[in-house]
């Protein structure tokens, strides 16, 4: 019984609030074909989750993620 934890900033999609419902499904959908294809798990007991996290709670090499990503244009 896998269970997959996807974590991403909640920006970015349609409405700039995180993944739509749409972009959602097609994670899970390809996570359980990806479980299915490998390791011959049943995708209809794999479990997937996506947690969104807000961006000011996600840091990259130390730094908060928008302060990372300005560096990096720098």
């Amino acid at each position: 019984m896998p269970y997959v934890n996807i974590k991403v900033t909640k920006e970015g999609g349609p409405d700039g609030n995180g993944p739509s419902a749409n972009q959602q499904a097609a994670l899970i959908a390809g996570v359980s074909a990806l479980l299915q294809d490998v390791l011959g798990k049943d995708p209809s007991s794999t479990f997937v989750v996506i947690d969104q996290i807000p961006v000011e709670s996600w840091g990259i090499g130390g730094l908060p993620v928008l302060d990372y990503r300005q560096q990096a244009q720098s």
